[in-house]
């Protein structure tokens, strides 16, 4: 098991609206997550910069890489592509971050 995390940024004025989503996130699109290895997966706001700080775990044998061509996780970039920063594929801009310390 691995810790990934990476950033993203929300639109101005989509605070509430990108919470709101996610405490309605689809049971079909957890169920794709877990499917493909992810689990204990949080996202943060930092309400001054707009960040999005996610982090997740990711199984040994995880096929995250396989995500991006899948029709429902095509189908929530649709769904989020008006309130965060997007690719002109309308896939959210996530910047990869280093882990520079843990501890248990």
């Amino acid at each position: 098991m691995k810790r990934s995390a990476f950033k993203m940024k929300l639109k101005p004025g989509f605070e509430d609206e990108y919470k709101k989503r996610h405490d309605e996130i689809w049971p079909e699109l957890s169920r794709k997550l877990a499917e493909a290895g992810v689990s204990d997966y949080s996202i943060f706001l930092d309400p001054e910069t707009l960040i999005l700080f996610a982090v997740q775990k990711l199984a040994d044998d995880h096929t995250t890489d396989r995500l991006p061509d899948d029709p429902l996780i095509r189908q929530w970039w649709d769904h989020i592509a008006d309130i965060i920063e997007t690719h002109p594929d309308r896939s959210p801009v996530c910047i990869p971050l280093t882990e520079v310390f843990h501890a248990d």
